[in-house]
């Protein structure tokens, strides 16, 4: 289970996040809608233990952190780190390295897997969204497409128990959507929970289990998938849905 409690993050002035509070069992796919500067992002850097919170607490399994751990460097948010994989939108694929060692480069120094292992798996994980054959170019040798898919890889070859998507198909067509939603389904069909982040209303339908939109930095209404479109609760979230439906 994952479980989000009364989370409250402010910058400034600025409130990022008031109040949030959810909770979803591990295993399924979560999307996180809702208008652009609503917190959507910052949710899931927190949830990533990159961001520090002000109030609340996050769970995830077994491992709980607080506001107050979440700003310590401390063994506890180590641990809690490594439990989750990130893919911001702003890729962040290191230049310097193949497509192929991108991917590899963690499993084999973070994670210790043997070298031929990490590759082995690796290549058949570039084969699932048909970029194969460019494991041996570097980024920018690639189009935003490609070089979106390899940063959702090089996520997943982490093997984490949570992975984190902000706006995953927003360079793809929709048969390279469809792939990803395939990977993904894959994915958590072993166990891991994934949380998206994503303004396609059309890619989440029939794809995540729940749906969570988020207004004014805030929860406004989460349910199951089905319930949320055929039958939101806030008017906010209605008019989103409207909205995204002539989009």
């Amino acid at each position: 289970m994952i479980t989000i409690s009364e989370l409250g993050k402010t910058v400034g002035t600025t409130q990022l996040l008031s109040n949030v509070s959810m909770e979803f069992p591990t295993g399924k796919i979560l999307g996180v809608i809702g208008p652009s500067g609503n917190g959507k992002t910052t949710l899931l850097l927190c949830l990533s233990g990159l961001l520090p919170f002000d109030r609340g607490s996050i769970t995830i399994g077994v491992t709980s952190i607080t506001a107050e751990e979440s700003s310590l460097r401390s063994e506890k948010i180590w641990q809690f780190r490594r439990q989750s994989g990130i893919v911001f939108q702003h890729l962040h694929l290191f230049p310097h390295l193949t497509v192929l060692r991108n991917i590899t480069e963690a499993p084999i120094h973070v994670n210790g897997k043997p070298k031929a292992v990490a590759e082995t798996e690796a290549l058949a994980l570039l084969e699932k969204l048909g970029i194969g054959q460019h494991r041996n170019k570097y980024p920018e040798e690639l189009s935003g497409g490609e070089q979106q898919r390899v940063a959702i890889l090089r996520a997943i070859a982490m093997n984490p128990e949570v992975l984190l998507l902000d706006e995953p198909t927003s360079a793809l067509d929709p048969i390279r959507s469809g792939d990803v939603r395939n990977l993904l389904q894959d994915f958590t069909a072993t166990g891991h929970t994934v949380v998206i982040v994503s303004h396609s209303v059309r890619f989440l339908r029939g794809f995540a289990d729940y749906l969570a939109f988020m207004g004014k930095s805030e929860l406004i209404e989460m349910n199951r998938t089905q319930q949320l479109l055929e039958n939101p609760q806030d008017e906010r979230t209605r008019e989103f849905l409207h909205l995204s439906e002539m989009n």
